[in-house]
């Protein structure tokens, strides 16, 4: 049995063989609180970039990996996915902000390891104000309509964000965790 660590410790990160992100909260926040960790941004860079060690950021978790955030001013990211976190702009007035609940998500990268095996339409949970806009639509591994198209899980080489809170999405939810935790890029 896998043993599953929650930690604030650099080196435990360093040597884990797969790191979960989660983020609760709004972009500067959760950036100042990764950096105010001695040595964790370089953790994280050591084992995720150079070792290529499997990566899940959840909401802020995965916002973070953008190369810059909007919310309460202008804050940088990791800079490992392309783009930026900008504020949620229904085009439709009658859906509110923040965007909280259940919706259907599309996958639009069937293939990606960590997708296989779920539905699409896949329901997921969630609770957020801002986005990500990837530069490379690549990226963009499933989507949601939210008066208009929003990036719901982002992706590259080793890393794999979700706007949505897989822990709060039931099956499919742990159906994407254990995939998480079972790939091997």
């Amino acid at each position: 049995m896998r043993e599953i660590l929650v930690t604030a410790d650099a080196e435990t990160v360093r040597k884990a063989d797969h790191i979960v992100l989660p983020g609760v909260g709004a972009f500067a926040d959760c950036k100042h609180g990764l950096d105010a960790v001695p040595g964790m941004r370089e953790a994280m860079e050591e084992a995720v970039l150079q070792r290529g060690q499997p990566f899940l950021g959840i909401c802020v978790g995965m916002q973070l990996m953008a190369e810059r955030g909007f919310e309460h001013g202008v804050t940088g990211g990791l800079g490992w996915i392309p783009g930026d976190v900008m504020a949620l702009k229904p085009n439709d007035p009658r859906l509110k902000v923040p965007h909280m609940g259940w919706n259907d998500l599309t996958l639009l990268r069937r293939h990606h390891p960590v997708l296989a095996g779920l539905p699409d339409p896949m329901h997921g949970y969630f609770v957020h104000s801002f986005h990500l806009h990837c530069t490379n639509p690549g990226h963009r591994l499933a989507a949601v309509d939210y008066g208009g198209a929003v990036a719901a899980v982002v992706g590259r080489d080793n890393l794999i964000g979700t706007q949505f809170h897989p822990e709060k999405s039931q099956a499919v939810g742990l159906a994407l965790i254990a995939n998480f935790l079972r790939w091997r890029p």
